[in-house]
């Protein structure tokens, strides 16, 4: 492999490593806009503080699976890339994700790189869909208690 073909995937590299750190300070930032609603609503109780949290929650899952969505198109070129694919033919130093869906055949392979699977893939599903139900099942029983 080549200098450059070794300093093209570095830099791919560099955008995988960014977007996962977006997703990681994501999840953190979710978590901690959570846990502020409740501060509030502990200092004055209304549910619709809890029922609010759910939106900035549902927001951030949006927005972790663009990132996560944009990490796996990089890991393809990555691949493809390094050579472990052939699916696409990569220019040095070319940066672009557009031809990606385009040059894969097999549609489950495909679907990895779709915007509405990825945000129902397994990764997203566990961390969001538990605390968007415990949200709801949270400001339902403290609705019923007052």
């Amino acid at each position: 492999m080549s200098e450059e073909n070794i300093k093209h995937l570095e830099f791919v590299q560099n955008v995988i490593t960014r977007m996962n750190s977006n997703s990681f300070q994501i999840k953190g930032m979710t978590i901690t806009i959570i846990a502020a609603l409740f501060a509030v609503y502990a200092a004055k109780p209304n549910v619709v503080f809890i029922l609010i949290a759910i939106i900035p929650t549902v927001l951030f899952w949006l927005l972790d699976a663009y990132y996560l969505l944009q990490e796996r198109k990089y890991r393809f070129l990555y691949d493809n890339i390094s050579g472990l694919k052939n699916n696409l033919v990569v220019p040095l130093f070319s940066m672009s994700t557009e031809k990606i869906e385009d040059s894969i055949t097999d549609k489950k392979e495909k679907r990895k790189y779709q915007y509405f699977c990825v945000v129902f893939s397994e990764s997203l599903r566990i961390m969001y869909l538990p605390l968007v139900l415990v949200l709801l099942i949270i400001s339902l029983v403290l609705h019923l208690l007052n």
